[in-house]
Formats: structure tokens, sequence, C-alpha cells
């Protein structure tokens, strides 16, 4: 599929963007990446590739701090930032939907409302730093103020999901660690994980996004 890319002016640098634009677009999603990687990352990769073909445009959102050859992600209010400038540079006629892995995910949690976002789609939440989980970031994902849901790794050290509160709209990528790298002992390919990701984002747009417009 081809992809367009355009540069975002922030408050903080330069950002990137790279649109897969659906035929006949019926939502669209826009993800930003981790504090390891870029938009490079599996999942996002996965959710650009099959989803325009289901009708909801994907535009992943390179930070500043990456598209500068950064290695360590700036602090929180830059990402938002960054985001929010990439989320008002969009000319959409359908619903907008928020979202990111990880480091990115907390940030469309933080900005989805204040965006007028019909959902929020977080994937890999860090729901606290490895071993300290009294250190919770519940209150961020909680706080989104719009449908979101969560899919998460069965053994994500960043937050099980048997951790986050119940009520929380979660699916679940089972041997899964925070990347969706599961071991090969565990039966549960790569395809086979990123196949569940896609396939969970899809169903929840459909229902709480596309059929609730």
């Amino acid at each position: 599929m081809t992809a367009a890319e355009q540069r975002i002016a922030t408050p903080h640098g330069e950002g990137r963007l790279v649109t897969y634009r659906a035929r006949k677009p019926v939502a669209t999603l826009l993800l930003s990446h981790g504090a390891g990687k870029g938009i490079d990352s599996r999942d996002l990769e996965a959710l650009a590739a099959a989803l325009p073909r289901q009708g909801v445009s994907v535009l992943l959102f390179e930070q500043p701090w990456r598209v500068a050859g950064g290695k360590v992600a700036s602090p929180p209010p830059t990402l938002d930032a960054g985001f929010t400038a990439a989320a008002r540079t969009l000319r959409v006629r359908t619903p907008l939907v928020v979202g990111g892995r990880s480091a990115g995910a907390r940030s469309a949690a933080r900005t989805a409302k204040a965006l007028g976002a019909a959902g929020c789609l977080a994937l890999s939440f860090p729901l606290h730093p490895p071993g300290r989980p009294e250190k919770s970031r519940v209150d961020e994902l909680l706080g989104s103020g719009v449908p979101t849901l969560v899919v998460q790794g069965e053994n994500d050290t960043f937050g099980r999901p048997e951790e986050f509160p119940s009520g929380v709209d979660l699916a679940v990528v089972p041997s899964a660690d925070h990347g969706f790298a599961t071991p090969k002992r565990s039966g549960v390919s790569e395809e086979d994980a990123m196949a569940i990701v896609v396939e969970s984002a899809l169903e929840w747009l459909v229902r709480e996004v596309i059929g609730n417009p």
C-alpha cells in the first residue's frame, strides 16, 4: 500500500506523519510510537497494513525526538504537544480515534478528550514501570474521557492484564511481552500476535466508533 508522508511543525521540532488512507474511510486512526522505537514498531505497521482495507485510514506520527535521531524520548509534555500538533493538521470527515503504543498510548489518553476524539486505542499501555506497581498510571488511562481499548501482552512487565482495574475494555495477546513478542515455546507466533492486535482493534472500532458515530 502506498503511503503519503509529510513533515509536521510542532513546538518542539519537526515531526513526521505517514498516512495510509482507506479508499472509502469510515474512521481515522492517529497513532504514535513508544519511547524505544519509532513508527516501525510491529504493531503499528500491522495496523497500518490491515485497517485501511477495512475502511479505517491509519496515520502514524513520529515524534520530533525520533525524527531528530534521538535515542531517548523527550518528556511527556513535549510528546503531548507533538501529538496535538499532528492531530490539529488533520482535516477528516470521519470519527477520529487517537492511540499509540506504550508512551504513545499514554500521550493519546492524556490528549484524547481535548482533541475531540471518538475513542482511544492503547497498545501495551505502561501501567507502571517494571517492578514498580506503586507508580501507577491508571489515572491517565481512566482519564481519557472517551471509549478506550487496551491491547496488552499477557506477560507485559509494564502491567499484566490482571493488574488493570475491572471495567477497562481489554484485549489480551497470549504469552506476549511489552513489544508483543512471544517465546517460541508458547505456540503463539508473531503473525498470530499481530492478528490478535489487528482483529481486537477492528472489532472495537466497529463496536464503539464506526457503529456509534
